[in-house]
């Protein structure tokens, strides 16, 4: 596995080291070990997560709040996404900065994102299935979010407005 950091403290982007031949391919697509030791992270993953979305499903931005906050590990299994990672640490000197990472199944590349981000995705194919895992439990009391349009992160999505579809829910998301 392959570390790369981004600009965004703690926030790194992972490659897997891929075996091919002609039966097709192998590779680890998480070592706890290796991940540590070369991040310099604790993490314990405690849930997984999949959704299937098509090409125009926008979702996000969510975060989870105090005890409940939680670091994940995106990456895509069909498909690909536009996957982007907000700070909102407040005592970080990258606060309200972003990175956005193309993750697909045919990059096989990955997303650590610590506690304390907001994260979303754009979904860049029909039939992309997207797979994370969790560091804390799901906590319904302890979600929130931003409009994934606020003009202060200014991201782009990779698609054009009148494509995206966003859940009620997100669409009432508050500015940062």
């Amino acid at each position: 596995m392959e570390l790369t950091p981004t600009k965004l403290k703690d926030c790194f982007i992972l490659q897997p080291r891929i075996f091919e031949d002609h039966r097709g391919y192998f590779f680890e697509s998480f070592n706890q070990q290796l991940f540590e030791a070369l991040s310099g992270l604790k993490v314990t993953f405690v849930q997984d997560n999949q959704a299937k979305s098509d090409r125009g499903i926008l979702r996000g931005l969510h975060f989870q709040t105090g005890e409940h906050a939680q670091a994940k590990l995106v990456r895509v299994l069909q498909g690909s996404v536009l996957d982007v990672a907000v700070d909102l640490r407040e005592d970080s000197a990258t606060y309200g900065q972003h990175v956005a990472v193309e993750l697909s199944a045919s990059n096989q590349m990955q997303l650590y994102i610590p506690r304390g981000f907001a994260h979303g995705y754009s979904v860049l194919e029909d039939n992309t299935i997207f797979f994370y895992k969790c560091d804390n439990f799901y906590n319904k009391q302890s979600e929130g979010g931003i409009f994934y349009a606020d003009e202060k992160l200014n991201i782009d999505w990779k698609l054009d407005a009148d494509e995206v579809i966003l859940s009620e829910k997100d669409s009432l998301l508050p500015r940062l």
